[in-house]
């Protein structure tokens, strides 16, 4: 079979020439024998912390490729440091997409390992391979290992929101609480906890698109080298077979991703990052699939923030495939992998090895845990909420808002000793949606006011347009759509209004009239709140982002475009 790198390569003409010239800087004359070219698409950065380490696991794919007869070349690709870049990374995953896509299609190559660990980095990844469709696998960096302060195991992210609030609550010294973050952060590897970027990866192999159980693999763990050498084989067997992102992603395969994200008690993110993947591909995927599929599916993974486990208790203990063997039968059992197998074909033979980090399907830690999905006239386009990081008590609630029109408004007075604030109010964020910040940060877990936290509250009933970091907990309603900036009645809501949340019934509601509401208008400080880019990639993203309920992608980046490039500049 002819490979797509031939059309640069082949021949004796002069814009062969060139392609073959200016890549003898290494490169072998046999190099353009026909052989496949294969691209690793690496988001290492120091400026990403979370990936620093995958150059070192590039090379490891890089020797697997060069043992199966493929030539490996390194791409550098766009980083996304969750905890780094401002305003927030959300904002930069389409453009981290877009940049891979082209990257992806501009170049002579025939398949690309796609090497990524913090929260927006595979998502972003997957987003370009299901757009260009060339033979694609995924390489996760893998959590960092537990580090430990006064002796007790800390979970990164999860235990930086807890600390602080115990800071705010006067439970914690501010020395204390500062002395802490030398030991937040052992080793190199993404959140220990089961946050976003570890929710990514075991999603990502749940959906297909990494050699089964290598997800959750630690980044200091030589099993992650391995199987990087292992993915590096696998890649040219893929270009051999011609099998890119379409052959194998399928509905089934979105299917048993969001029964693995109920099952491990998951971050919400996935929820926008899944859509967003199903959007590339033309896959039919809903915000209600999230809900019908995950309602019934147990809890069996006791880690934080939904439990007291970290990552390497996880994998210790079994890791995804033991965890998704024991919901077998809620799996769809034609939903193909990378490797060419049903992912079914990996579960019979995991085993639990300690049922207090995994337990089984008859005691599990949750009956129903999927992500519920709530509706109502405060969001008809659909919230979400994850009951396993919410107060059960709160599940079912009426309580007046509280509201702030901007993340900046809620710091100025979340802590004002003259807040009409109390413990069964409900805390309103909004300008936080896509559109409204832009790129819809992770703040929907507001802070509780300091009176209530020293009164001993440790959850309230929050509400807003906004995300939630994967590490976080409580009972926070988010990625309420329309979002204000976008019209929704997130945008009308007053200090004072009743708000009813009952996540059994799936209702998210403003308790005023129609005919009231009618009469409602954003006042000036909404308005004002939002964002109004005046050029850049910001401006680009806020005329073009679409809502939380399809992924927040851009509408022109809806469907695949392939890798074909027609035209020559030589």
């Amino acid at each position: 079979m002819e490979q797509r790198s031939s059309e640069w390569y082949a021949g004796t003409d002069r814009n062969s020439y060139i392609h073959r010239a200016w890549m003898r800087r290494g490169l072998p004359e046999n190099a353009f024998d026909g052989r496949p070219h294969i691209a690793i698409a690496n988001s290492a950065s120091d400026l990403t912390p979370c990936n620093s380490h995958l150059n070192e696991v590039m090379e490891s794919v890089k020797a697997g490729i060069y043992e199966a007869g493929g030539i490996p070349l390194n791409l550098p690709v766009v980083s996304l440091g969750e905890t780094q870049v401002r305003p927030t990374a959300m904002l930069w995953r389409n453009m981290m997409a877009m940049a891979t896509e082209e990257m992806l299609r501009a170049n002579p190559i025939d398949g690309v390992v796609l090497l990524g660990g913090c929260d927006k980095t595979i998502p972003a990844l997957l987003m370009a391979a299901a757009s260009v469709d060339l033979p694609a696998i995924v390489v996760p960096g893998g959590p960092m290992k537990t580090g430990t302060f006064q002796g007790v195991p800390l979970g990164c992210g999860t235990d930086v929101w807890r600390l602080s609030e115990e800071v705010r609550g006067g439970t914690l010294s501010q020395e204390q609480f500062l002395k802490s973050e030398s030991s937040m952060i052992s080793s190199k590897g993404h959140c220990n906890t089961m946050g976003t970027a570890s929710t990514m990866a075991l999603v990502a192999e749940a959906l297909g698109t990494i050699i089964p159980g290598l997800a959750g693999t630690p980044a200091a763990d030589s099993r992650l080298l391995e199987s990087s050498h292992e993915t590096g084989r696998l890649i040219v067997q893929l270009i051999a077979e011609a099998r890119s992102p379409s052959t194998f992603l399928t509905k089934g395969s979105f299917h048993n991703a969001i029964v693995a994200l109920a099952a491990i008690g998951g971050s919400t993110n996935a929820v926008v990052h899944l859509l967003a993947i199903a959007g590339r591909l033309g896959i039919d995927l809903s915000l209600d699939d999230f809900d019908h599929i995950g309602s019934g599916v147990p809890l069996l993974v006791n880690l934080q923030p939904a439990g007291r486990f970290l990552m390497d208790d996880f994998q210790r203990a079994g890791g995804l495939l033991s965890v998704l063997r024991e919901v077998k039968d809620l799996l769809d059992p034609t939903a193909l992998t990378v490797t060419g197998k049903p992912l079914v074909d990996y579960l019979d033979s995991a085993q639990i090895w300690d049922h207090e980090v995994i337990t089984v399907r008859a005691t599990p830690l949750i009956p129903d845990a999927g992500i519920s999905v709530l509706r109502g006239n405060l969001a008809p386009g659909g919230a979400i909420i994850k009951p396993a990081a919410a107060s059960p008590h709160l599940l079912t609630h009426r309580g007046k808002a509280v509201v702030f029109d901007t993340i900046e408004d809620m710091h100025a007075r979340i802590d004002d000793p003259d807040l009409d604030v109390d413990e069964n109010s409900v805390l309103v964020l909004r300008g936080c949606g896509p559109k409204g910040y832009p790129g819809m940060p992770e703040v929907a877990n507001m802070p509780l006011p300091k009176k209530l936290l020293e009164r001993g509250v440790r959850d309230m009933v929050r509400i807003s347009d906004g995300r939630m970091s994967g590490t976080a907990y409580g009972t926070v309603v988010l990625h309420v759509t329309p979002e204000a900036a976008a019209g929704g009645a997130l945008a009308i809501v007053e200090n004072g209004d009743y708000i009813i949340l009952d996540v059994p019934k799936r209702r998210l509601t403003l308790d005023v009239s129609h005919e009231e509401l009618n009469l409602r208008s954003p006042n000036k400080a909404t308005t004002d709140g939002f964002a109004n880019p005046k050029r850049g990639w910001e401006r680009l993203y806020v005329d073009h982002v679409m809502g939380a309920d399809t992924g927040a992608d851009l509408d022109f980046l809806q469907g695949s475009s392939g890798h074909k490039v027609s035209r020559e500049s030589h």
